[in-house]
């Protein structure tokens, strides 16, 4: 047998499989994980919510509170 025949037996090595399973978890998490976490924030009610001021113009253009 040569050197530069390859060998019968052309499967993958072990590491590989692992790389593809872990590229395979990062990206289901990269594309859920924002999503999950949006969807858990925008359901809570807000606690407090601060007044908004009211300003309005007068008839000279000047602000009034």
């Amino acid at each position: 047998m040569e050197p530069s025949s390859p060998s019968g037996n052309v499967s993958e090595p072990p590491s590989t499989r692992w790389a593809s399973l872990l590229g395979t978890t990062i990206a289901v998490l990269t594309l859920t994980l924002p999503m999950g976490v949006i969807a858990y924030y925008s359901s809570q009610n807000p606690t407090e919510t601060l007044p908004q001021p009211n300003y309005s113009l007068s008839e000279s253009g000047t602000l009034r509170d």
